[in-house]
């Protein structure tokens, strides 16, 4: 049985483990990625947003985060990773489940992410979950991203 449980500093070496990982495995690491993993407190937590974990056995599996965005409680869903022995168990799911009806319960107006199209099976989880493409901005934060979603959620 998993567990989905908040950010606790004695887990950040997990979510920039998990991170690191995934971006490596499937694209590279960006500088801007290097330094709010390397600082989730100051970059995430501390800017009002959420980190989760899916935990079993003591071991985390899995992570999450709920950056603020500029615009009135609209957060980004990133930074989302999975232990690879762990995949297939349908644990970003989980987790993508958890921040919809965290994001619900506090009310927010929506959820946003950017990815990559290359990532069919997210992008096929995503529309599944409603999120629905948006125009990209020329400016996105990510290079790797060639595609904005948005879960409108009021």
């Amino acid at each position: 049985m998993f567990e989905i449980i908040p950010f606790e500093h004695k887990y950040a070496k997990d979510f920039y483990n998990l991170n690191i990982e995934w971006l490596q495995t499937y694209f590279y690491v960006e500088p801007y990625d290097e330094e709010v993993l390397s600082n989730p407190g100051t970059y995430i937590i501390n800017k009002g947003g959420h980190i989760f974990f899916v935990r079993k056995d003591n071991r985390i599996l899995g992570t999450v985060a709920l950056m603020p965005t500029d615009r009135e409680k609209v957060f980004e869903l990133t930074k989302m990773a999975v232990l690879p022995s762990a995949r297939g168990q349908k644990i970003g799911q989980q987790l993508l489940q958890h921040c919809i009806e965290f994001a619900k319960e506090n009310e927010c107006k929506a959820l946003m992410l950017y990815s990559a199209r290359k990532l069919e099976n997210a992008i096929y989880i995503y529309r599944k979950y409603g999120f629905i493409e948006l125009e990209l901005e020329p400016d996105s934060p990510y290079v790797r991203s060639d595609i904005k979603m948005e879960l409108p959620l009021q």
